[in-house]
């Protein structure tokens, strides 16, 4: 049987854990009292009985007596000050006392332990109701404004609608909108690969656009822009101005968002009324995607206030029930009673708002459809499959066992003696160790997936992952040990039909034949091989390459930092592409393929790209937050970008001292931006006013060792670059094995990063409590100039 306080732990919400009963404290001090309890000296039988009698009696008679009496109050109480409203009714003041009664206290006055739990129990319980409170009173006015939200957008259906329907006449009950106010039908499911989102209008349109805003403005809405001024009605006081923020989220709202703000600035008169704002289709479609995300994440978060509220009476019910056993008695039952009765406990305000919720989902969004609703506002998680972790396995030993085999081949045949060395590791080795490099990262992330999962970081959340298509970290080793089994045996094959003299330039197209497999394979359109998963990817990678005209989101910036620990990986995709673009495999030209000036300085453009992207993110968000410190992060990147650039060249002129002076400059200076950027913002480490020396506040992991470890081997691994600048007097097989081995050293890095990265961001979420997502919402209300 699971104890209570590892359920409790499974099953609390990780970003409010500090709002929950504090149960093993609790439970620490009903020990203590279990303790204090067991006689040290019994003399004789007399004694051991006057023990009993001296408490246990007491208790018993004064509990009988407590209940005959009906004028005197109860043994604990929980005391609600109440006050008269304006309208003569009693209402319940926001602040509450709760104490225990002077009955409780004298009732336990010779035991000083038992007066300490009961007052432990008090402030867990004004705890646990005033964080409930502040959360309810949160989420009714986010459910207000929801409603508000989706009036609005269901009156401009409505009005243009039935503008639609004086046009097209007989065409009224077709297309997009219908006569009804539901926005159930064909348009549930939204679109956003339309070219004309929010294009500029048509004169028909515009047209349109303005019968629909004089419609509206007789209900005293009053669409504008941001260059509007305050419309006034006949009185001369302000009238309601509503507009429609669409987030730049794509490239083209995001060039839309910019060429409007340039306009505004620059050409539109503030002194005027400037152009309203322009209503089309597709701003209707994107408005009501907001809403219906910003309605699954209410009902999220209403569910997780309601888990809080069980889990919470659990605690307080397991821990009394603990107390009774030590005491022997039903002194508590009294204390229980008020608990149950307190507002997290007797307030249906959440479930009647979840019943309200679920119902206009339905109606507006599902086309009255309950099944085809709670996939939305309750997805259900796909359940853990044994054969996931039997095929881990399965592949782990092929791998093992054909990776022997091919060290024993490779030995036997002499492939790397220096007859043959050259040709054998300049073919076969970019490829299987781009595979190598890729496989490596996937078993990194694999052990961040378990042990974020260990230690309860909520990364599903953080990321903003679908918990029914998220990976797990079984996923991942599968994922990782399914391509190396696949990488070696196709070496294993090409080492065999190499050696049994078959042709090379018929035996080099296996390397080529694996990476075209795998290409089909991520974009493959069929439902296999974790499709949700690879389209993911591909839409985070496209997100990246095109910055900074997307949206900069959690997930985006975090993959692109995987990326600047893969330029090794990226260089061997170059070398592949020319091989087989150029031709130059089948000929054996490698020399001529690298000579080439155009291969030199794609070299420059891949080492340089991934800073670049990750530069542009940061403009972007300094862009969208105004935040300095993304200005900052930009100058770590730049001065990478300035280092690598230095690096490269240097590789090519080894005889320099010019460069060699530039590289040790260079690349010191972003060594230290990174080490800071690494512990002090990254991590959260070095604060000189936290209570762990040279750590922050809160740790996840209770050995504080792990913590000072980790700053050492980041602080090594951060340093590996002083290798290029050491000539080493090695063969060809030792150098390429030597630059794979320092590549993999970076991906364990920034395996090891990642789990700090995220640990840090889980604990500002906890710290602000913050476990659902704020959606942006499309219809925004000012009383003044917009």
């Amino acid at each position: 049987m699971v104890k209570f306080s590892k359920e409790l732990e499974a099953q609390l919400i990780p970003e409010w854990k500090d709002a929950f009963v504090n149960y093993w404290q609790l439970k620490k001090h009903v020990k203590k009292i279990k303790i204090s309890r067991k006689p040290k000296h019994v003399q004789d039988g007399n004694s051991a009985l006057d023990f009993g009698r001296s408490i246990f009696d007491s208790i018993r008679s004064f509990t009988i007596n407590f209940h005959k009496a009906a004028d005197k109050p109860e043994v604990s109480q929980v005391k609600g000050i109440i006050k008269e409203g304006e309208d003569g009714s009693e209402q319940e003041e926001q602040e509450e006392m709760y104490e225990t009664e002077n009955e409780l206290a004298q009732l336990f006055s010779e035991e000083d332990g038992v007066r300490i739990f009961f007052e432990m129990l008090d402030e867990e319980l004004k705890k646990v109701n005033d964080f409930y409170k502040t959360k309810e009173s949160e989420f009714l006015e986010r459910g207000d404004i929801l409603n508000k939200q989706l009036q609005i957008l269901l009156d401009l259906k409505q009005v243009l609608s039935d503008r639609r329907r004086k046009i097209h006449g007989s065409r009224s009950g077709s297309g997009f909108f219908s006569r009804t106010n539901s926005l159930s039908g064909r348009n549930s499911d939204f679109s956003e690969t339309a070219s004309e989102y929010c294009d500029s209008p048509t004169g028909t349109e515009t047209s349109q656009t303005e019968e629909v805003i004089a419609a509206l403005e007789k209900n005293g809405i009053n669409f504008v822009n941001s260059a509007s001024t305050r419309a006034k009605t006949k009185k001369g006081k302000p009238k309601m101005a509503m507009r429609i923020d669409i987030p730049a989220t794509t490239p083209t709202r995001t060039i839309a968002a910019v060429t409007s703000m340039l306009w505004e600035d620059l050409v539109n008169n503030p002194k005027k009324d400037g152009p309203r704002e322009y209503i089309n289709k597709k701003k209707i479609q994107c408005a009501e995607k907001m809403i219906r995300s910003a309605f699954v994440e209410l009902y999220r978060g209403l569910g997780l206030l309601k888990t809080y509220s069980s889990l919470n009476m659990v605690a307080f019910v397991k821990i009394l029930k603990k107390f009774d056993k030590v005491a022997k008695q039903q002194a508590s039952a009294n204390y229980l009673k008020q608990v149950k009765r307190s507002h997290f406990i007797s307030s249906d305000k959440v479930v009647r708002l979840m019943d309200e919720v679920e119902s206009l989902f339905t109606q507006h969004f599902a086309n009255s459809d309950r099944k085809k609703a709670m996939k939305f506002l309750r997805p259900q998680q796909n359940k853990e499959s044994h054969m996931v972790t039997f095929f881990v396995g399965l592949f782990t030993g092929c791998f093992v066992t054909l990776f022997s085999v091919y060290a024993i081949l490779a030995h036997l045949s002499g492939m790397f003696s220096p007859r043959t060395e050259a040709g054998y590791v300049e073919t076969v080795y970019p490829i299987f160790s781009m595979f190598a490099l890729l496989s490596l990262h996937l078993f990194m992330y694999g052990c961040n997936l378990f042990l974020w999962k260990s230690t309860r970081i909520n990364y599903n959340f953080i990321f903003e992952f679908q918990p029914r298509t998220a990976l797990k970290y079984r996923d991942a080793f599968l994922i990782g040990t399914c391509l190396m089994t696949a990488v070696v045996g196709a070496l294993v094959i090409h080492l065999i039909l190499l050696s049994s003299g078959f042709s090379p330039s018929q035996v080099d197209a296996i390397p080529g034949i694996l990476l075209l497999i795998f290409l089909a394979l991520l974009i493959c359109p069929l439902n296999i091989f974790y499709r949700p998963t690879r389209f993911y990817f591909l839409k985070v990678i496209r997100n990246i390459v095109c910055s900074p005209f997307y949206k900069v989101l959690m997930v985006d910036f975090f993959m692109a930092d995987q990326l600047t620990s893969q330029i090794p990986l990226m260089r061997h995709l170059e070398s592949s592409a020319c091989y087989f673009l150029a031709g130059s495999l089948t000929n054996h030209g490698l020399p001529t393929c690298k000579s080439g000036r155009m291969y030199r300085e794609l070299a420059y453009v891949i080492s340089f790209a991934p800073y670049y992207w990750r530069a542009m993110q940061c403009a972007r968000r300094w862009f969208d937050e105004s935040d300095i410190n993304h200005l900052a992060n930009l100058g770590k990147y730049v001065s990478a970008m300035v280092a690598a650039g230095a690096r490269l060249t240097y590789a090519r002129q080894p005889d320099s001292q010019l460069w060699l002076a530039i590289v040790l400059v260079t690349s010191a200076i972003a060594t230290v931006y990174q080490l800071y950027w690494d512990f002090v913002k990254d991590w959260g480490f070095f604060n000189l006013k936290s209570k762990n020396p040279l750590l922050r506040d809160e740790l996840i992991l209770k050995n504080k060792s792990i913590y000072y470890v980790s700053i050492a081997l980041n602080l090594v691994l951060r340093v590996v670059w002083v290798e290029t600048v050491m000539h080493f007097n090695v063969g060809l097989f030792e150098s390429r094995l030597l630059d794979f081995s320092l590549a993999s050293l970076e991906v364990i890095r920034r395996g090891h990063w990642n789990f700090y990265r995220l640990e840090n961001e889980h604990l500002n979420n906890v710290g602000k409590f913050r476990a659902v997502k704020a959606v942006p919402l499309p219809f925004r209300e000012t009383d003044s100039d917009c």
